[in-house]
């Protein structure tokens, strides 16, 4: 008899768990803009605090070798929002930028290839896809996918805070209202914008509680301008202070790249996004949706370390936002899901930005459009316990960023990257997991690895519609180059 009970609870608590996870998830997705792996203390600060966002650690998963499909912004997020490779959307530099060769007026070797600089109207969205699978969908914070007319609410989402074609806050008072945001109503004077848009997220998780939501926070934090709040600056500058921090500096090719983290303004930016992720995972909490809610954040580049006030330190990852080494790629990603997920989870496989469109069909259930190209693949098996097939993951930049890097495109696969430098096809191999700091060339070592791995990343690119730089013809040797500036 007691045997016939205990298998009985057994067999319920088999049954409850299966109800649970039969149940539509749902979906809140953070987005960072410019933060760097290595900003989380879970990742490894030591100068931050992340309080809230380590918790997400602890009680989900932690991706190690996770990656942006870009070094700069609007690429990876059209990545996101499409689940194709920004070189298949033409999304290919940061939306802004000049978009035709003859529109360039740096002195620079080459002609950076021509992109497109809005999300297409028909591209099915994550938002549409979720939205005909009968969720409520929201966006707040940047979106930088093209100009009026192609915001959020023309890409599936019910509602749309903030969201507009700027890729900052730069508007009014830019991180404090009045914002000058079209798309978000100004509050008190000197309110903080990643408390106000976390605020709203929170409403709206409150209001759709009773049916399956898709909740997209996508920071404006912590890119430029550098601007914090009073309070948390000062805690930082003390808090340096008393740990004997000083700036300390390396060289990236010609520009100077950051070594340690000791910018307070910076790490008061930091504390400020992870504050508003902690609103937001309260709400859940509070309204007992946290079992059965996948929550996943991520950033859309590396962090900002030779450029624009070089506020983070990427150290040991190499160089960072707008380059091709991994500081410029590498990405948190943490992802908890109570009903699926087991705590404290470390996953080493490679995965990059493309992937989360078909994760998140697979777990809604969902199928893609008929003709719809996905070149991610789902990411439910490894958040299971499973695995994947081993694939490469691959990078174009045909630009020059702002930071100092050059066009040149990349692939991995498995433990090795090979780079490729458009000026002048110099190429690099590195081996990852002896080398994560990619620091020693191994071209000369290994050829026969080396054209393989050319051969693979030139058929992506053909594969994709990759488009290239040209030769500059007004570029002059004798004067200093942009990306020496």
């Amino acid at each position: 008899m007691f045997r016939l009970v205990i298998a009985l609870l057994a067999c319920l608590a088999v049954m409850a768990s299966d109800s649970v996870v039969a149940a539509p998830p749902n979906i809140v997705f953070f987005l960072a803009d410019d933060l760097g792996q290595r900003d989380l203390v879970c990742y490894g600060s030591r100068f931050y605090e992340t309080p809230h966002l380590d918790r997400l650690a602890r009680e989900g998963a932690k991706f190690t070798d996770a990656y942006a499909a870009c070094p700069v912004c609007s690429p990876t997020r059209a990545s996101i929002m499409s689940g194709q490779w920004p070189q298949r959307l033409g999304i290919t530099d940061y939306i802004g930028a000049p978009l035709k060769p003859e529109d360039w007026e740096r002195n620079t070797k080459l002609l950076p290839a021509p992109y497109t600089d809005r999300l297409a109207l028909d591209t099915p969205t994550l938002a549409k896809s979720l939205k005909t699978a009968g969720y409520a969908t929201f966006f707040a914070g940047k979106w930088h996918l093209g100009p009026a007319g192609w915001w959020p609410e023309q890409q599936g989402f019910d509602f749309n805070f903030g969201g507009i074609d700027r890729g900052g806050p730069y508007g009014g008072n830019k991180y404090f209202s009045p914002y000058g945001n079209p798309r978000l109503i100004d509050g008190p004077p000197g309110e903080h914008l990643p408390d106000r848009l976390a605020t709203e997220t929170a409403k709206f998780i409150e209001a759709h509680k009773e049916r399956p939501f898709f909740a997209y926070f996508s920071f404006y934090d912590v890119h430029t301008p550098l601007m914090a709040r009073a309070d948390l600056r000062k805690k930082y500058e003390e808090k340096r202070q008393q740990l004997g921090l000083v700036a300390q500096w390396g060289r990236e090719h010609q520009r100077d790249v950051r070594l340690v983290q000791e910018h307070a303004v910076y790490a008061a930016m930091v504390e400020a996004m992870d504050r508003a992720v902690g609103k937001v995972l309260a709400k859940l909490d509070e309204l007992k949706l946290t079992e059965n809610t996948l929550v996943i954040f991520t950033s859309d580049n590396g962090g900002l370390s030779t450029s624009e006030g070089w506020p983070t330190s990427n150290v040991p990852l190499r160089g960072g936002k707008g380059w091709m080494y991994e500081g410029g790629i590498r990405e948190p990603l943490l992802v908890r899901w109570p009903a699926v997920v087991k705590p404290g989870r470390v996953i080493d496989t490679p995965v990059s930005s493309p992937d989360f469109f078909p994760t998140l069909l697979d777990v809604t259930a969902s199928k893609p459009q008929p003709g719809q190209i996905l070149d991610g693949v789902s990411l439910l098996p490894l958040l299971r316990g499973e695995s994947l097939v081993e694939r490469p993951l691959f990078w174009h930049y045909p630009h020059y960023g702002n930071q100092g890097g050059a066009p040149g495109a990349a692939i991995r696969r498995g433990n090795w990257k090979l780079i490729e430098w458009f000026e002048d096809s110099h190429v690099e191999l590195f081996n990852l997991a002896a080398d994560l700091s990619e620091e020693t060339d191994l071209v000369e070592r290994q050829p026969q690895r080396v054209a393989k791995l050319m051969d693979e990343l030139h058929a992506w690119q053909k594969e994709v519609g990759a488009k290239f730089p040209i030769l500059n013809p007004n570029y002059d040797a004798t004067q200093l180059s942009y990306r020496g500036m």
